[in-house]
């Protein structure tokens, strides 16, 4: 035998629109982590030409590990400076070419 009562909740109060606010940020750090990616990806064709695929032949998932950690830093930085795009683009970007040239760097040498 049960000894409680079952307590009801009206709707209104059990929805709350801070999930909704919270989560803001997320999609568009995402996109600009992903496009940051892209752009760093970009940048050793443009050194060093067409030799690059043969580079990228054996070390693609190296670069392609890369991605996801783009993505969440892009999240993580647009969330951090309070969804202001364009200082969360730049920022975005030059950690990620930095991610990208140590990694070439470390592979190069």
């Amino acid at each position: 035998m049960r000894n409680s009562q079952n307590i009801t909740i009206p709707r209104s109060q059990s929805m709350t629109t801070t999930t909704d606010e919270a989560t803001t940020w997320s999609f568009p750090g995402a996109v600009v982590g992903f496009v940051a990616w892209l752009l760093a990806l970009g940048i050793p064709f443009m050194i060093y030409g067409s030799n690059t695929l043969f580079f990228f032949l054996y070390t693609w998932p190296f670069f392609l590990a890369l991605m996801p950690v783009s993505v969440v830093v892009g999240i993580a930085l647009h969330s951090l400076l309070d969804g202001k795009l364009l200082y969360s683009s730049v920022a975005t970007l030059l950690t990620v070419i930095a991610m990208f040239g140590v990694l070439f760097m470390w592979l190069m040498g």
